[in-house]
């Protein structure tokens, strides 16, 4: 009403409830209203312009959430290709497109273009944000995730391990963070390297964090009890 559709803060305004709706679990009416808000930054500032690829990557975001992974992808590569130009390769949010890239490649089965996309990501944030920083670490899980789902484990751990090791300089060892870290250790020690009684150590560090955080009866301090007590099974099994 006081400063029309035509205006960027409108356009900001579209796109704020759009994500509320998002997280409300409304993915229809969350597209709906992250599209207005991409309709009218092309309108107004242009295609060449970092909010304007800011919608785009959140309506690709979107159509992924909903399960239109090649729409979505689209939608990421166009982000992607406006920051490349707009803010150059060395930029925190052109790091965040390579690495949206590449999660939509490898939900597309495509892991090894995935890599790709997701390395380049940690290459730009090492660069720029320097090992020390929580989007560093979350490169540094991500591509080691992507390392184990094909099939190189020693690369997985080692990029995970790094993960792990960052969280706990900067988040510090209690933060919830960091647990996720301690569990994706313990995961990989027990699913690929069969040392159950390692990665018990892992998933009962990640329990105690999350427990204090989120309280005994939370799902995730219950997954992480689960499996800190399955494996203490595993490797008392293995001893006997």
């Amino acid at each position: 009403r006081v400063l029309g559709e035509e205006h960027p803060d409108t356009a900001t305004s579209y796109n704020n409830v759009g994500i509320s709706y998002q997280k409300m679990g409304d993915r229809e009416k969350g597209l709906q209203y992250q599209e207005k808000a991409l309709e009218i930054r092309r309108r107004v500032l242009g295609e060449e312009h970092p909010d304007t690829a800011g919608s785009y990557n959140n309506v690709g975001i979107s159509y992924q959430k909903m399960g239109d992974r090649e729409k979505g992808l689209q939608y990421q590569e166009k982000a992607l290709d406006i920051r490349c130009r707009v803010l150059g390769e060395d930029h925190p949010d052109t790091a965040g497109s390579y690495n949206n890239v590449g999660i939509s490649f490898q939900k597309m089965g495509d892991l090894e273009k995935g890599l790709q996309y997701k390395e380049k990501a940690l290459e730009i944030r090492c660069r720029i944000l320097g090992e020390e920083h929580p989007d560093t670490a979350i490169s540094y899980n991500s591509v080691g995730m992507l390392y184990e789902d094909l099939g190189k484990k020693k690369e997985g751990l080692a990029y995970m391990e790094k993960a792990l090791d960052i969280r706990r300089k900067v988040l510090g060892e209690e933060h919830p963070v960091t647990a996720t870290s301690y569990n994706n250790v313990g995961y990989s020690y027990t699913n690929f390297w069969n040392r159950h009684e390692k990665a018990a150590e892992y998933f009962h560090r990640a329990y105690l964090i999350s427990r204090k955080h989120k309280g005994e009866e939370n799902p995730t301090t219950k997954k992480y009890f689960t499996r800190w007590k399955e494996c203490e099974k595993k490797a008392s099994e293995s001893h006997e």
